[in-house]
Order: C-alpha cells, then sequence, then structure tokens
C-alpha cells in the first residue's frame, strides 16, 4: 500500500484525473455494449494523428519560448507544402513524400521567422504566438481565396477562383497511406449472431513515425546541441557564462517545431482522409497544449513521456465520450462542450500553477 500511495504520488494531478475518467469512460463503455476494441482503436487513431502536434510543444517550451500556441502557423505552412505536389500531380506515396519536403523548407522558413518575432517580444511569447497563429490562419484563409486555379484541379477549387474547405485526398491516392502501412487487426470477436466484430486495428505506420519522431527529439535534446537550447530555457545567466547564444538557440526550437507542426498535420490530414483548408487551423494549438500539460509537463518543463501520456489520456478521451454520451443521452450531443471544458480548464490550470509559482520564487528571492 505504501508502494501505492508513492507511486501515485509521482504522477502528475491531471494525468492521474484525467487518466482515471478515461478508464471509467471505457468501463461504462462496456457497461453500454460498446465494443471496446473499437473504442481503443479510435483511441490509437487520433494518438497517431495528433502526436506530432504535441512533440512539437517540446522544443518551445525547453527553449524557454513556453506553450506553443502559434503551431497554426506551421498548419499553414503544412497546408501550402501539400498543395503544391497536387499541381504537380503526384499521387500515393509520391504526393506524401513530396509534401513532406515542401513542409520541412516552409517550416524552416517560417519557423526562423516565428523564432525572431518570439526574440523581439520575450515575456509575452505565449499571447503574442496566440494571435501570430490567428494572423496567420486569417492570412491564409484570403490567399486561399484568392488562388485561382486551372480548371483540371476543378476537384480542389471552386472553378475559377478559390479553393474549397474540404479537399478529399483520395482521387490523389493518400487518404491513409501511413495508417494502412503494416496494419494489422487483434482480438477480433464475433457477437451472440456469430457475425464477426471488429478487433483492435493497429496503425502501424502512424504509430512508428510517432514514436520515431519522439525518440529522436529525445536522443536530440541528449546532444550537445539540445543541451544548449535546454540550458538556455532554464537560465539565461548560466546560458551567458557557458557562451550560449540564447536568441540563437530559441530560434532553432522554433524552427523545429514548426516544422514538426509542418509535417504534423500532413500525417493529420492523409490519415483524416481530407485536407481542410481556411479556418481549420485556428484552435488546433488548444488541443495540443492540453495534451502535453494533461501529461505532466509544466510551462517551463516537458519531456517525451508528457507527450505520450498526455496525447493518448486527451484523444482517448475526445474519441471514446461521444459513443457513450450519445448511448447515454439517447443521441444528445454534449461532447463538444465537454471537450472544450477538459482542454481549456486544464490550460488555465496549468497556467494558473504556473503563476503561483513565479510568485513563491520572487517572494523567496525578496526574504533573501
Amino acid at each position: 500500500m505504501p508502494n501505492l500511495k508513492a507511486f501515485l504520488s509521482r504522477i502528475p494531478r491531471p494525468t492521474l484525473i484525467l487518466g482515471i475518467c478515461w478508464i471509467f469512460i471505457l468501463f461504462f463503455g462496456f457497461i453500454y455494449d460498446l465494443s471496446l476494441t473499437s473504442l481503443l482503436s479510435s483511441a490509437i487513431q487520433r494518438f497517431g494523428m495528433w502526436g506530432l502536434f504535441v512533440l512539437a510543444m517540446v522544443p518551445t517550451i525547453k527553449a524557454g519560448i513556453g506553450l506553443n500556441f502559434a503551431l497554426p502557423v506551421g498548419v499553414c505552412a503544412g497546408h501550402l507544402a501539400m498543395v503544391i505536389p497536387m499541381y504537380l500531380d503526384l499521387t500515393g506515396v509520391s504526393w506524401l513524400l513530396a509534401s513532406v519536403g515542401f513542409a520541412v523548407v516552409f517550416g524552416v522558413i517560417v519557423g526562423y521567422i516565428l523564432g525572431k518575432l518570439m526574440n523581439a517580444v520575450k515575456g509575452f511569447e505565449t499571447i503574442v504566438g496566440m494571435f501570430a497563429g490567428f494572423a496567420a490562419t486569417f492570412a491564409f484563409s484570403m490567399f486561399w481565396l484568392a488562388s485561382s486555379l486551372p480548371q483540371r484541379l476543378s476537384n480542389i477549387g471552386w472553378g475559377v477562383i478559390g479553393r474549397r474547405n474540404f479537399i478529399s485526398l483520395a482521387p490523389y491516392e493518400a487518404d491513409r497511406i501511413t495508417d494502412n502501412f503494416l496494419k494489422f487487426e487483434i482480438l477480433r470477436s464475433t457477437n451472440e449472431y456469430g457475425e464477426p466484430i471488429g478487433g483492435l486495428v493497429i496503425p502501424t505506420g502512424t504509430l512508428l513515425i510517432v514514436f520515431s519522431a519522439c525518440l529522436l527529439m529525445w536522443l536530440f535534446f541528449r546532444s550537445k546541441l539540445g543541451i544548449a537550447i535546454s540550458t538556455a530555457g532554464m537560465n539565461s545567466e548560466t546560458s551567458k557564462a557557458s557562451d550560449i547564444n540564447v536568441d540563437r538557440s530559441r530560434i532553432l526550437a522554433s524552427i523545429i517545431s514548426t516544422t514538426t507542426v509542418s509535417i504534423g498535420i500532413i500525417i493529420y490530414a492523409q490519415s483524416f482522409g481530407f485536407l481542410h483548408l481556411y479556418e481549420a487551423p485556428l484552435m488546433m494549438a488548444f488541443p495540443a497544449v492540453a495534451a502535453i500539460l494533461i501529461g505532466g509537463a509544466s510551462k517551463n518543463n516537458a519531456k517525451i513521456i508528457h507527450v505520450i501520456a498526455g496525447t493518448f489520456i486527451l484523444q482517448g478521451i475526445f474519441s471514446n465520450a461521444p459513443p457513450l454520451l450519445g448511448r447515454i443521452l439517447d443521441g444528445a450531443d454534449i461532447t463538444d462542450a465537454i471537450r472544450m471544458l477538459i482542454q481549456n480548464g486544464i490550460i488555465l490550470y496549468a497556467l494558473i500553477r504556473y503563476c503561483n509559482r513565479h510568485e513563491e520564487a520572487a517572494k523567496v528571492g525578496e526574504s533573501t
């Protein structure tokens, strides 16, 4: 019993509370005759879709920039990276690889600009990043609306001018490419009539990409350059004494984060099966921020385990709560309200805790 208490005490409070909530959702899903394998399959798929967005929070947090509310900037760059190969008539894996290549280029450029902006507004990165994301979203909305398209690309445009809100990736053989790579299914069963029930589907390709990216990020922050970025984020005085260029470290962290997001939206879109333009990126930062905070990260500290745990728990709740509530409430849909309550409540809790820590540190400094 003492060992259990010690173990639970090491788990961050948001992780523990929402982890228990997800377990209860799965339990009541079983009680209300929902397929547990289907619920878990949905959670795993959404984990793969959102994993890179949450991972992109790690560099900015470690560099001292904080929670990356400028995530929509990288999403918009990724959207542009996906549209260009469509003009080039690329399909399937060729489309995917070309999109990733363009995403890296655009992510580096946009990340550099964003890093310079964050250096100019030190202390206000969170609010400035949020409005930078909003501004980028609406700037790209005007760009999509004003873009003229050749008639041969009428499936992604409105005829003479502008692009569609949703662009199906099926005509480009680009839907679920990574999901279907080495995909397998386990725990298949049958119902009372002997009919097969879907098992637990593992989108191996998508999971390999997410976990490989997590491994690369983990290795990077154990390299000399990664340690320099972490040091710059923790203590600027120590960084100066160690001849670490703080501004350059912050720009590099911004580039890594934005590039990760630009690639992440490609994985998200092809797993979803559609490319959603215009205002779609507007609020995408909030679930990603909430996920890493649920995993146990703070405004100035983040680990890979925070990414994995937080994404899995939050997306598990988001994907499993709707069918359960639909069954309990006889079709009534309040899941959007619950989703907003959870993600914004977690962000508010984390920011309040961060402010309290700063006040305590200030008091300690005054007393000494």
